[in-house]
């Protein structure tokens, strides 16, 4: 098992959708739409949704083992909501202890010089470790966790050091079960399960709160399985002698993938997502870290970042330790950094030669008594083709950024449009940024027109 990919593809999971763009408390979004993968409610709410919010998880997938004593690790991790309030005293006081608490009044928001400190909900991270399964003396087991409630005070001094408000930070009590079993199918072959229960208690009166729910249900959840002496079957792309097993797994809210060395074809790790997943997912080493916003570009919300007023990452700054660090290293990312978001081509082969296939660059190329080279600048003038592309393009002004010559002998311009923001990264002939077109599709411009 490759334990630092692993950990890199579990800990993007477990914050995807964890803060949103634009990375402040006062977003409408941020207060609505957060920890939206991997929920399981508890089992009294879901009850009174009819079942339409799920109480639980499940995990089946195929592990095969020729050896006398395979085993199954299984570990559950998820996020517990922690309730953030701010509290004002009534009077500044100099001495804190957790023994000796002033008074204070819950407040929406409370300014210190130029930081506010607002509502919000936190979350921490949970484990539930099983024990181990023996796939051929032990047809199952069950593991009740839980987490009890806690509650914590965090002082906010002003610049005379004086104690002027509080943070306090509030969980509920969690609970549940972890069911794995293990169904033989053949000798070497077994369907392994593991199904994830919400059996946190909530009061009648609570079952309308959303605020009370989701302090009570287990956020981006998810399964680790690893084997020893054993392999796992991939369920996406099964060898034809498994299709049918794999068919039959049953998954709820939750997709199983390999994880680990593809190169190597390791085989001895299963990460169950609630977020859908090809076998042997990674990080792309061009992402400098967590951008949490429900799988969106790292190119463009770093720039959306980069944007922000001072105002505004004063808020994102006030945020949390997550939103802090993440404003911090796109404020210190080096250009060539953000380059890299924009798109690395992993083909050795340049582009051009992808596209049109062994291609030779042309100093110029005449058209309509015009000699072209690099640099001159045409209007777009798309023939043959009705795509959306070539729809908005029409009419456009670009300039040449190259000519290619393609092995049939056909001629092709790399364009960069004039008005394109991305200008600078079209001619450093980074993807995204070049459009091609045929020696009959661009039109000559004479300097100043």
């Amino acid at each position: 098992m490759n334990s630092s990919l692993l950990d890199q593809i579990v800990h993007a999971v477990l914050y995807e959708g964890y803060i949103l763009y634009p990375y402040r408390a006062s977003s409408v979004k941020n207060q609505r739409e957060r920890f939206t993968f991997g929920r399981i409610y508890p089992q009294a709410y879901s009850a009174a949704q009819n079942g339409m919010e799920p109480a639980t998880m499940q995990t089946e997938c195929l592990v095969t083992s020729g050896t006398e004593n395979p085993k199954i690790e299984v570990s559950v991790r998820f996020l517990q909501p922690i309730r953030r309030e701010v509290g004002a005293l009534a009077t500044p006081v100099k001495d804190w202890t957790e023994q000796s608490q002033p008074d204070f009044k819950i407040v929406p928001e409370f300014r210190v010089g130029e930081t506010v400190h607002r509502s919000w909900q936190e979350a921490t991270e949970r484990e539930v470790k099983l024990p181990v399964l023996e796939l051929r003396t032990q047809s199952g087991k069950t593991h009740p966790f839980r987490f009890e409630a806690s509650r914590a005070l965090e002082p906010i001094r002003d610049e005379q050091n004086r104690v002027v408000a509080v943070l306090v930070r509030q969980t509920e009590v969690i609970q549940g079960t972890v069911e794995i079993a293990a169904r033989p199918l053949n000798n070497e072959l077994f369907q392994v399960s593991a199904r994830i229960i919400n059996l946190s208690p909530v009061a009648d009166a609570d079952l309308n709160s959303q605020e009370a729910i989701i302090q009570r249900t287990f956020a981006s959840t998810h399964t680790i399985l690893h084997a020893r002496e054993a392999d796992f079957i991939s369920l996406l792309d099964p060898p034809a002698e498994f299709k049918e097993a794999a068919a039959s797994c049953k998954n709820a809210g939750t997709w199983p993938v390999l994880v680990g060395d593809q190169e190597k074809r390791e085989r001895d790790t299963m990460l169950s997502s609630p977020i859908i997943l090809y076998d042997y997912p990674q990080i792309a080493p061009e992402s400098r870290g967590d951008l949490f916003d429900n799988t969106e570009i790292d190119e463009i919300l770093t720039l959306r970042v980069m944007t922000m007023t001072d105002e505004e990452k004063r808020e994102m700054r006030n945020v949390d330790a997550h939103a802090r660090r993440l404003l911090e290293r796109t404020e210190a990312l080096p250009q060539k950094d953000l380059l890299g978001m924009h798109g690395t081509l992993r083909d050795p082969r340049s582009f051009d030669e992808r596209l049109f296939g062994t291609s030779t660059r042309l100093d110029g190329v005449s058209l309509n008594d015009t000699y072209l080279k690099s640099g001159h600048r045409v209007r777009i003038r798309p023939r043959g083709r009705a795509d959306i592309m070539d729809i908005a393009l029409a009419g456009r002004t670009a300039v040449i950024e190259a000519i290619e010559q393609d092995a049939e002998e056909r001629i092709h311009f790399a364009l960069v449009l004039e008005d394109d923001p991305g200008k600078d990264l079209g001619l450093l002939r980074q993807p995204g940024h070049r459009f091609f077109y045929g020696l009959d599709e661009v039109e000559p411009l004479e300097e100043g027109s």
